[in-house]
């Protein structure tokens, strides 16, 4: 993947101009260096004609950069180049000599955490990246492999990073949830993540789990191999594999559009994003009016739109990852179908479609055709003959989703899909780069934010449901405004806002069922309503819930709601959603059968929901999403021991209270696991620097209204 830096603001799909077209293929030519050996004598008639033509060039230059100026080329400078941060286009390709019949091995890494300045796309903003990279470094390993990533904190901040889509069979404590099962690693300290990748493979990321610094950059791919993959999981041969990230994306650190969020009279008005980035790249026009109060470079080389570079006639993996923090987007290849076949990690029979939706934190596979002809190439066989063909890849905003304007918002980023032959008879330099000329998709960009139909996405590896639930768990989520006028985030009556940032509820669990502490022994019944127990029939099977399972009451119910099951329980969720925006939920340490989801209304009684559920072979991930005022029903097996996160991946969400956690295991279980010293010691810093960072408590906003009133928000 390359990149280019073309700092042109196209909003229109007019066929790109010869000016353009030759500003790129000059552009191109006086940056390559020259290929000879031995430089050539010249004569002094020959070096003063020499001169004579680079001033003509250097001319020609100066008026085309006021020429280009006239069609949004901005060549203002403001700042610094970004030259402490590393950035690669290149490194989300997967190594194509890759050996998935390798035995299990150990592979390690040293991350180094900073606070650092860096302008994506153009303009800069405060950033916290892993070895000054953004994004972050590629994990690539095999099922059965163990990693070891040692993490050093020398941000301002205290962090955790979180091993998105893992199991973490027998290691919970590796999770890297704040609060649940880590302490933050502080800053200026250190901490060794060890675990084993067991039993999957697929799409997966990595990302931090302390408030909303995903969205400050600390965040990348993690795929993990295993040795049936090309041979059966995916049904096509691919010439090549790639990660492509997309993101919303911010010129305002998390942590000051956290505490405008959080505070009164927002009513849940998320953060609308300034723009979306691919692989960690776009270009604004720093000419802008709406950009002229930002510092704006956008003329180091790590600015500009990625170029996929794609053997034409051959097939190729895409993985799609949504490292965003709240939208939804919808991808599409210009005048290309594609087949997906993956979905977190569940390879899939081939489904086909023009348009992607793809939702935070979730990932599909995709498998495009380099075989396609544009009309553009072809039009003009002597200008195509110096021309590799091209197409836009769009990766757009669902902006109906969001609540406010964004006068600073451009929706849509694209990269360029380029048809690049291994070898090609002519010289590379006298190819042109050119903007492409692809035709979109006719159909008009969705206006509801929901995940792609699951009836469609058929698992590869066949997997009934389990036939009967042990218990049927509903969840009403919603938005409410309480006192001083703060809007919060509610899982039934419980908003989530960690209790004791000292003691992961990991922890106190080990020390309560260790201790025999009566609230961890007996979990509080969950359903009252006869009707909401999955009802008797052949079609179910499903008998009364165990009185084993239930919310614990070890945990305050109202700030750190729990869901308490035995290993090896058969678990149904069915969530309500009262809110008017869609929420995707995520799942720690499990997937999940997504059995149905409603658009709008509520939920059918289970005597009649049940008998229409289709068990043979439904869609397993990790993250779903409810469509806003909808339902979801989603089955799982708890036998991952531990606490899990269950949450809105929506991060702004999240940090507001949508969350709760799930306790997998009783005093055998829970109370004999043996958390390393290291993880305990984490707990003991201070708890000033354990808390850098956090979502601060509803105090900070106590006694502020006549500050709300006036319009006064964030942190003193």
């Amino acid at each position: 993947m390359t990149t280019v830096a073309e700092p042109l603001n196209v909003e229109e799909e007019s066929q790109t101009s010869e000016l353009e077209e030759q500003s790129y293929s000059l552009l191109e030519k006086a940056t390559r260096s020259p290929e000879r050996a031995n430089p050539p004598q010249y004569s002094k008639g020959s070096k003063l004609f020499i001169l004579f033509c680079l001033a003509t060039f250097l001319a020609f230059f100066t008026v085309l950069a006021v020429l280009l100026s006239g069609i949004g080329l901005s060549t203002k400078q403001q700042g610094n180049s970004s030259q402490n941060v590393i950035s690669n286009a290149n490194k989300y390709i997967l190594d194509p000599l890759w050996d998935y019949n390798a035995d299990p091995t150990s592979r390690e890494y040293e991350w180094t955490i900073t606070d650092e300045t860096y302008n994506p796309d153009g303009v800069f903003r405060p950033m916290m990246l892993v070895n000054r990279q953004f994004p972050g470094p590629l994990i690539e390993c095999n099922d059965g492999d163990t990693l070891i990533i040692h993490v050093h904190n020398k941000a301002e901040n205290a962090t955790s990073i979180h091993w998105h889509g893992l199991f973490q069979q027998g290691t919970p404590w590796m999770d890297g949830t704040v609060g649940i099962s880590q302490c933050p690693i502080v800053p200026g300290s250190s901490f060794a993540y060890k675990f084993k990748v067991q039993d999957q493979s697929g799409t997966y990321w990595w990302h931090s789990h302390q408030a909303v610094q995903t969205a400050d950059g600390l965040f990348g791919p993690l795929i993990v191999h295993t040795p049936n993959e090309r041979t059966e999981l995916q049904q096509f041969d691919y010439a090549s594999d790639r990660v492509v990230m997309m993101q919303d994306y911010y010129h305002d650190s998390s942590a000051s559009l956290l505490m405008a969020y959080l505070a009164s009279d927002r009513e849940n008005a998320e953060p609308v994003p300034d723009g979306a980035l691919i692989n960690g790249q776009n270009i604004r026009d720093c000419s802008s009016p709406n950009l002229l109060d930002r510092k704006c470079d956008n003329t180091t080389s790590n600015v500009g739109r990625p170029i996929l570079d794609l053997e034409p006639g051959k097939r190729h993996r895409l993985r799609i990852i949504n490292t965003g923090v709240f939208a939804e987007f919808q991808i599409q290849l210009d005048e290309h179908e594609f087949a997906v076949t993956e979905a977190d990690g569940t390879a899939l029979e081939p489904a086909y479609f023009h348009r992607l939706l793809i939702n935070p934190a979730q990932r599909y596979s995709i498998i495009v055709n380099a075989n396609h002809s544009t009309s553009s190439s072809n039009s003009n066989p002597a200008k195509s003959r110096n021309e590799l063909q091209s197409f836009w890849l769009r990766s757009r905003m669902i902006t109906s989703c969001f609540a406010e304007e964004n006068p600073a918002l451009e929706p849509e980023a694209r990269a360029i899909l380029r048809y690049q032959p291994p070898s090609t008879p002519m010289s590379r330099s006298s190819l042109t780069v050119s903007l492409p000329n692809s035709t979109d998709w006719p159909e008009a960009i969705a206006l509801q934010c929901s995940d792609l139909n699951s009836s469609l996405l058929h698992p590869i590896s066949k997997l009934a449901a389990p036939s009967k639930p042990d218990a049927l768990i509903p969840f009403r989520t919603n938005f409410e405004i309480g006192p001083w006028r703060l809007s919060r985030g509610f899982i039934n009556s419980s908003s989530w806002l960690t209790t004791d940032i000292q003691s992961p509820t990991l922890h106190r669990a080990i020390e309560g069922f260790s201790s025999q502490n009566a609230s961890f022994l007996s979990p509080s019944p969950i359903l009252s309503d006869s009707d909401s127990k999955p009802p008797s029939s052949p079609a179910t099977k499903a008998p009364n819930p165990s009185s084993e399972i239930g919310i614990s009451p070890a945990f305050p119910p109202t700030r750190e709601l729990t869901l308490q099951t035995p290993p090896n329980t058969t678990i149904d969720l069915l969530l309500s959603n009262f809110d008017d925006g869609a929420h995707p939920f995520h799942l720690h340490g499990h997937v999940f059968w997504v059995l149905a989801i409603g658009v709008s209304g509520y939920p059918p009684a289970p005597s009649t929901l049940y008998p229409t559920l289709d068990l043979r072979n439904p869609l397993r991930r990790d993250t779903a999403t409810i469509p806003a005022f909808g339902w979801m029903l989603l089955r799982f097996r708890a036998q991952n021991v531990g606490m899990w996160a269950f949450h809105c991946h929506v991060s702004w969400h999240a940090e507001a209270g949508l969350r709760m956690q799930v306790m997998v295991g009783g005093e055998r279980e829970i109370g004999g696991l043996g958390v390393p010293v290291e993880n305990w010691g984490l707990c003991r810093a201070g708890k000033g620097e354990l808390e850098k960072g956090v979502r601060p408590g509803d105090g900070v906003w106590v006694g502020r209204e006549q500050e709300a009133e006036e319009g006064v928000v964030g942190e003193r």
